[in-house]
């Protein structure tokens, strides 16, 4: 097999982005597992998305390779949100969601795609305020605050886990008013005159716990982006503490970067 030469120098006819040299070393051995992925890849573009993916043996079969390096390549595809699991079988993934880093809802970036936002209450607790959380919410330790958690879904597929923290003097009917599977920035505009001024977002990589794994429906190993957001009002006071957990196969963040003048 024949494969570019040069540092850097990017795969003929890759699109733009790809890794280079298809993510082949310099001295051009790669593993048995990863030459089957690439030509697995390129068996997925064929199908499309839904398409169901042939059984691990006929595909060792046609690869001449063993089941296992075929496990191998299936379960880095996986990861990469390539395929999913349907039923017993194995089919050809969409593309991922794109979520904005910025300060829109969830609600907005998925709808903006043509896809269908929702969410799935898992609980409303409303508790004293311990140190920790009172001044990312401005309040005195011990003051009543919400905390609500909900699954993220997309066309019904849970991609998500959100976990939201408010003081109650802020929303003091959150548990009478609110529709748990609508958009929290709606109702906070829509029905008691909060918009959002800012935000400080942290962003990062993480493994999801036993019960988060549980609550999305995805085995433990499945890499998450975890983002950590402490918002303000247009007033520049505290508003909220949010937790949310997204699926690594399932979305990409996006953001758009410039200089100050």
């Amino acid at each position: 097999m024949d494969y570019p030469g040069g540092t850097g120098e990017q795969t003929p006819g890759a699109a733009p982005g790809a890794p280079i040299r298809a993510g082949i070393p310099e001295h051009g051995r790669i593993p048995k597992y990863y030459a089957v992925k690439t030509r697995v890849a390129a068996l997925l573009d064929e199908l499309g998305e839904g398409e169901p993916l042939p059984t691990e043996r006929d595909l060792a079969v046609r690869f001449e390779v063993s089941r296992e390096t075929v496990r191998q390549a299936l379960r880095e595809l996986l990861l990469e949100g390539r395929l999913r699991r349907a039923g017993r079988g194995t089919v050809v993934a969409g593309p991922k969601l794109e979520q904005p880093l910025a300060l829109a809802s969830y609600t907005e970036g998925v709808r903006r795609q043509g896809r269908r936002p929702g969410r799935s209450l898992i609980g409303l607790d409303r508790f004293p305020c311990p140190p920790a959380l009172a001044p990312d919410l401005g309040v005195q330790q011990g003051a009543p605050v919400w905390h609500m958690e909900r699954v993220l879904l997309a066309d019904d597929e849970r991609v998500g886990l959100e976990s939201t923290y408010v003081a109650v003097e802020r929303v003091p009917r959150l548990d009478a008013d609110f529709e748990p599977d609508s958009s929290f920035y709606g109702y906070l505009h829509d029905h008691l005159g909060i918009s959002f001024g800012d935000a400080d977002e942290r962003l990062e990589t993480v493994l999801a716990t036993p019960r988060e794994a549980l609550l999305i429906g995805t085995p433990p190993a499945l890499p998450m982006l975890l983002i950590h957001r402490l918002s303000r009002d247009t007033e520049g006071r505290p508003l909220e503490r949010v937790r949310s957990l997204y699926r690594g196969d399932r979305f990409s963040f996006t953001t758009h970067l410039g200089t100050k003048r």
